[in-house]
């Protein structure tokens, strides 16, 4: 019998870890918010259902992350929201998907001071679609939109995140290899 190789060792205990990770709502929060760069630029994630169909995320001006005016920097609003879409729908299709982030917009509407807010949104519809979409082995990139809002209620930023989705290809039937 021959030895596993050390890439397939790899890919198992990623799809191990991430399958923990998305488990637990708490602990995917919590993880979320120990990750160096959120760490540093003052993102926090601050809430997540248990589904991970909703995930809310702040982000509180500091020295740390403000510009040469005072506001927050344009880079740490756009970190605040970027993989969120992505992960939620890996959390909702599991790992027999690809998700990646295809492209992002991001329009700065007005400086944001003080702590502003994004709430990601997704529905069961939406990881249906993505599920119908790539049933025959074919992508799917669906378009979301977030609004960065201060503490009023007015739109700081206004983001397009495009996904990129696709069954991941079944490695017995690529290989010739038996099932097993």
């Amino acid at each position: 019998m021959a030895a596993a190789k050390p890439a397939s060792l790899r890919a198992k205990a990623a799809d191990l870890l991430s399958s923990l990770l998305y488990r637990n709502a708490t602990v995917f929060r919590l993880r979320m918010n120990l990750y160096p760069p959120y760490l540093g630029a003052g993102i926090r994630v601050t809430r997540v259902s248990a589904d991970f169909r909703e995930i809310d995320v702040e982000l509180r001006r500091s020295p740390g992350n403000a510009n040469a005016f005072g506001t927050h920097f344009g880079g740490s609003l756009y970190a605040m929201v970027d993989p969120f879409y992505c992960l939620q729908f890996f959390a909702g299709l599991g790992s027999g998907y690809l998700v990646w982030d295809k492209a992002a917009k991001i329009e700065f509407v007005r400086p944001g001071k003080g702590t502003v807010r994004a709430r990601f949104r997704i529905s069961e519809a939406d990881i249906q679609a993505a599920r119908d979409a790539t049933a025959t082995g074919g992508k799917y990139l669906p378009v979301f939109h977030v609004d960065v809002l201060d503490a009023g209620g007015a739109v700081v930023a206004k983001v397009e995140k495009e996904l990129y989705v696709r069954r991941k290809p079944d490695r017995n039937k690529r290989s010739g290899a038996a099932p097993g």
